[in-house]
């Protein structure tokens, strides 16, 4: 059983560095083929697809986030990381760390386990 696990700071002021870490385990992010992927979803809103990182290290970003955005990795510690900068208040949302078969998605059976997730505000 895959297990994902969110980790982070809940409140990020304005214009600092938003940084969340997803710790994996019952299987590898290294392992072929999957996609580990960031997704947020504020109050009201659907499902938004952040970015992901291939098993290969390779990333993918959403065009609208791409600017703000980096995923990685630290495949010793079967870890993977995202960076948003310069938030906003517009940022509040829950974060999510979710494995796939293909990068993006906006609906959760898009993806086969998921973290809970970790609220995350940016005070106005």
């Amino acid at each position: 059983q895959v297990q994902l696990q969110e980790s982070g700071p809940g409140l990020v002021k304005p214009s600092q560095t938003l940084s969340l870490t997803c710790t994996v385990s019952g299987g590898s992010i290294a392992a072929y083929y999957y996609y580990w992927n960031w997704i947020r979803q504020s109050p009201g809103k659907e499902l938004e697809w952040m970015g992901a990182i291939h098993y290969t290290g390779y990333t993918y970003y959403s065009p609208s986030l791409k600017s703000r955005t980096s995923i990685s990795r630290n495949t010793s510690k079967n870890q993977f990381t995202l960076q948003l900068t310069s938030v906003t208040p517009e940022d509040t949302a829950v974060y999510y760390c979710a494995r796939s078969q293909h990068p993006g998605g906006s609906h959760w059976s898009n993806y086969d386990y998921r973290g809970q997730g970790t609220q995350v505000t940016v005070p106005s």
